[in-house]
């Protein structure tokens, strides 16, 4: 079956699945742009480091990019670690509105045009994640409609 490419915005998250199960997914959706919006584009599981995830969804023929200046801040990480997810928001919207961050937005919002992007990130549910707001940046700003994303668990 071929693939819808016309435009779409979908999140997701890597949290318990594999590097397969991940990239079937996106495939799944006609994903043909990957946003990483991690602040460290590193991880621990195999295959979802920077370098490993754009060669695997390379493989795929979806393209990867990594929005570094949209990802969370170190004391947002550590409240959304605690379960303070108030805080990780409060943190977030003043992140949003510094400079680089800024810039970052309007990219995004550039480069989802005419694509099938997907904003990932860690968390498996997107409730409790920073994709959330900038899909709802990205809705507001394009018009589009979001669908998130959960791969099959390992």
């Amino acid at each position: 079956m071929a693939k819808d490419r016309t435009a779409g915005l979908f999140t997701v998250g890597y949290e318990q699945t594999t590097p397969g199960a991940f990239q079937q997914s996106l495939e799944r959706a006609g994903v043909d742009l990957l946003v990483d919006v991690r602040a460290v584009a590193a991880s621990r599981r195999p295959g979802f480091s920077k370098t490993a995830l754009a060669a695997g969804v390379s493989e795929k023929g979806i393209a990867y990019v990594h929005l570094r200046a949209l990802g969370t801040p170190k004391e947002g990480r550590l409240a959304a670690r605690s379960g303070d997810h108030e805080a990780l928001m409060r943190i977030y919207e003043a992140h949003l509105d510094t400079p680089p961050a800024r810039t970052a937005l309007e990219e995004l919002a550039d480069i989802a045009k005419g694509r099938r992007l997907c904003l990932m990130c860690y968390e498996r549910h997107v409730e409790g994640c920073h994709r959330l707001r900038l899909a709802h940046f990205l809705c507001e700003r394009t018009g589009l409609a979001v669908g998130h994303l959960v791969p099959d668990p390992f």
